[in-house]
């Protein structure tokens, strides 16, 4: 998941998840980046998080404990500053509300450093973002906001770069609802501005107020559903195009067809790794007697 910091990366995160589960807050909020491995559940089990790597053998089912040990683990090592470092949280979460999928919430694009952050944090948080997008099997989530001109994003500049075909970047347009009076998303969503392959979808995350309210992510999912239903503007667009809903469905479509396409490069690494293990196990010899 790529994009500015402050674009809306955490709240697109936790919509396709269904629960409330990460830290919050006005400016830098995300200073270590979070592999989020989703499994869906079926049946009425409740969501439970496990930490595989730092908190082994627990499992979470009260999801603020979750939110509470994200914060913990990014203090322990980033420290009680504004510091970020490429040091990723591993958080397996299993719930029916949620799609199979894996998803990295990345630390934003950040230009220009405040106190607590090295003077070279630009370099930093680009290159931790290019490490995981330049993988030619990660889908790139591109965020950008939309009361920000598109033009001038660092998400999208570096997903063209990286995937100058764009077979496998989706844009994602967020704060729709805190445009200036007048003005709309609709160029932008219809794909008209800064053209994407993938197209774009447009989503309402919960605004600040909502989750100091805490206003559940599947009431907010249903605010977002009328929201689009009754606006002047969007109400009359083509379907597929805006909503939580529409974007998990077209990134695991896509996802799909990615893993499709790329299986017989992995199944022809993993062979060349077995051989190659099993070559070094003939190297070691026979194994020790047992008595």
């Amino acid at each position: 998941m790529l994009g500015s910091q402050s674009a809306g990366k955490s709240s697109v995160l936790e919509s396709i998840v269904g629960l409330d589960f990460l830290p919050r807050g006005d400016g830098v909020v995300t200073r270590r980046p979070l592999e989020l491995r989703l499994n869906h559940v079926n049946g009425n089990v409740p969501p439970y998080a496990i930490f595989p790597d730092e908190i082994p053998g627990r499992k979470f089912t009260n999801f603020q404990e979750v939110q509470d040990n994200i914060v913990g683990l990014t203090d322990k090592v980033c420290g009680n500053d504004k510091n970020i470092v490429d040091k990723p949280i591993v958080l397996q979460v299993y719930s029916n509300t949620c799609p199979d999928l894996t998803l990295i919430d990345l630390p934003g694009i950040t230009r220009i450093p405040i106190a607590g952050q090295p003077d070279n944090i630009e370099k930093i948080t680009r290159a931790m973002a290019h490490r995981y997008v330049s993988d030619p099997r990660t889908i790139i989530l591109c965020v950008v906001p939309a009361n920000a001109d598109m033009t001038t994003s660092d998400g999208l500049q570096m997903a063209r770069q990286l995937d100058p075909k764009g077979i496998r970047t989706i844009g994602v347009i967020t704060k729709i609802d805190i445009m200036d009076r007048g003005t709309n998303a609709k160029r932008m969503i219809m794909n008209q501005e800064v053209t994407l392959r993938l197209g774009y979808v447009g989503v309402k995350n919960r605004a600040q107020e909502d989750i100091i309210n805490r206003i559940p992510v599947q009431e907010a999912i249903d605010k977002e559903r009328a929201y689009f239903a009754t606006h002047p503007v969007y109400s009359t667009m083509p379907p597929g195009l805006m909503g939580c809903d529409v974007l998990t469905n077209k990134l695991t479509k896509i996802l799909f067809t990615h893993i499709k396409h790329n299986l017989p490069e992995i199944i022809k690494e993993i062979k060349i790794k077995l051989k190659d293990t099993e070559t070094e196990l003939a190297d070691l010899g026979p194994p020790m007697p047992s008595s």
